[in-house]
């Protein structure tokens, strides 16, 4: 039998996040995923009368390719998976891992390359079309969360499945905020960074692009990013590990890094220009994920968090930046982890990771999950 949460996760991904309507092409790609949820979507998807493809991949076998890979050999692939992204209405990928460190012994200039040759795909994807990102509950990721597998398939399920129009109001209100705010102050422990969003704009994410969701985001107008800040959560990139990251900026740069792989960090923001400049700033408020656990499609929403991102800019809040680099790092400002505040134009928003100006109450968790 079919779990009902894996149906009510394929309707919500198809009517609510990509919004399919008939006629529409769309592609599953699907990444160590079982086949229950793929063909779960593909029958929500016919039933709208949209047509559904399916990509299957596995973290291994991607792993082997990427080891002695040429720039010869993905140019084609490039070209060919291009082709058929552009021929696609919605995008909905599925990501599972068996093993979140799986790539990691693949040498990072082959991983800078598969990033950099393959990034056409990837801008058309996000640029172009409807798109959602999920991550897929397995025993790597209850380990991960500490967590026993059933408890976490609940934790995710009550989480995947929640209702994100609960969220609109109050993240139409940030979003208008932001879209209206010059100056932005971050205050906390080993933090006070201040930079401008002025003239950026502001996009809410609410279940239409990532699953989980909670997010509005913006973008620094790039060379006014000026101190120190000192992320709190755990994250990994390019199949690596990173612990207690540490960034200073002036005029928008990263000018020092430094974290528990200084070396490997200093890599990857040494892969082009853009990648040591910052290509956004989101607030981040999903009720229901509380603690880091190594995820960033969870971690980048935790109730009380926000994100300043390393790397390439979105089209929708731009501020020019372009890199291979898009790497979403957190701090948390919650009490229990070191508290913090976020100011806009001298007036405080956010303190120790609850919104404290009324048009904003309504994103804090207790309204969110309330009866």
């Amino acid at each position: 039998m079919i779990d009902p949460r894996l149906s009510q996760l394929a309707k919500n991904l198809t009517r609510y996040s990509t919004n399919l309507k008939e006629g529409e092409r769309v592609l599953i790609d699907a990444f160590d995923v079982p086949d229950e949820i793929i063909v779960e979507l593909i029958r929500s998807a016919r039933e709208i009368g949209a047509i559904p493809y399916v990509n299957l991949n596995h973290a291994r076998v991607n792993r082997e390719l990427s080891l002695e890979t040429t720039e010869e050999s993905l140019r084609i692939q490039s070209a060919i998976e291009l082709q058929r992204m552009k021929n696609m209405d919605a995008y909905i990928a599925l990501r599972g891992s068996n093993n979140i460190f799986e790539s990691s012994d693949v040498p990072s200039e082959q991983a800078q390359l598969v990033s950099q040759v393959m990034k056409p795909v990837l801008d058309w994807r996000v640029n172009k079309t409807k798109w959602c990102v999920l991550r897929w509950p397995t025993s790597a990721m209850a380990q991960q969360a500490m967590m026993s597998t059933e408890a976490f398939e609940d934790f995710f399920f009550k989480v995947c499945n929640l209702d994100y129009s609960r969220m609109l109001k109050g993240s139409s209100a940030l979003k208008d905020l932001m879209a209206k705010t010059d100056r932005v102050h971050l205050k906390g422990p080993g933090t006070d960074l201040k930079f401008s969003i002025k003239g950026i704009g502001a996009v809410a994410c609410v279940g239409t692009h990532n699953i989980p969701d909670g997010e509005v985001f913006s973008c620094p107008v790039i060379d006014t990013v000026e101190g120190v800040l000192q992320y709190n959560a755990p994250s990994v990139y390019q199949g690596v590990s990173f612990d207690n990251i540490r960034l200073e900026f002036k005029k928008g740069r990263i000018v020092d890094a430094k974290a528990n792989n200084t070396k490997r960090l200093n890599e990857i923001l040494d892969s082009d220009k853009g990648a040591r400049y910052i290509g956004e700033f989101a607030i981040g408020f999903n009720p229901y994920i509380k603690e880091p656990m190594r995820d960033i499609l969870f971690d980048e929403k935790i109730a009380g968090s926000f994100h300043f991102t390393p790397g390439q800019a979105y089209e929708e809040a731009n501020n020019g930046n372009k890199s291979q680099v898009h790497w979403d790092m957190v701090c948390i400002q919650r009490p229990e982890c070191g508290g913090g505040e976020i100011w806009f134009d001298d007036e405080l928003i956010r303190k120790d990771g609850l919104f404290v100006t009324e048009e904003l109450l309504s994103l804090n968790p207790n309204n969110l999950v309330a009866k």
